[in-house]
């Protein structure tokens, strides 16, 4: 029926949004990446302290960058909650940034994204095995 957006529509489109975020996030330019949330928009890892707002956002993502020149994201999937989505992601690289170790990283993790009005993230929940990264991190 013309005019009807069903939820598969909806996912897909948050598909493409996800597989354009990963391409953001290795295209080592920081803005591009924050550019995906709202103006005012929020982004936690592992309970720690929101970077709030596309500056901020533009900073976690550029450390990340920094440390790891080489980095992969790699979109492992995307899932549809309740009014939430669920970007499912790889993290490879090398911290040969400043102070780096050298040694090589390989890990998963997941964002939850809460979406604005504009189709843009407002809110990011994001987790990861913070003990498994600092292993490998760290070559223990």
């Amino acid at each position: 029926m013309a005019g009807c957006k069903s939820d598969r529509s909806e996912l897909d489109k948050m598909v493409e949004f996800g597989q354009k975020y990963t391409d953001a996030w290795n295209s080592n330019v920081p803005e591009k990446m924050a550019s995906f949330y709202a103006e005012d928009g929020t982004l936690s890892v592992n309970n720690g302290t929101p970077a709030v707002g596309r500056k901020q956002l533009a900073e976690t993502a550029k450390s990340y960058m920094d440390a790891f020149p080489d980095l992969e994201l790699t979109m492992d999937s995307l899932t549809k909650g309740n009014g939430t989505y669920r970007y499912y992601w790889t993290f490879k690289g090398t911290n040969s940034g400043p102070n780096g170790t050298g040694n090589k990283v390989d890990f998963s993790g997941f964002e939850e994204w809460t979406m604005n009005d504009q189709g843009l993230v407002q809110k990011s929940i994001g987790t990861y095995d913070a003990e498994e990264y600092e292993k490998q991190l760290n070559g223990y």
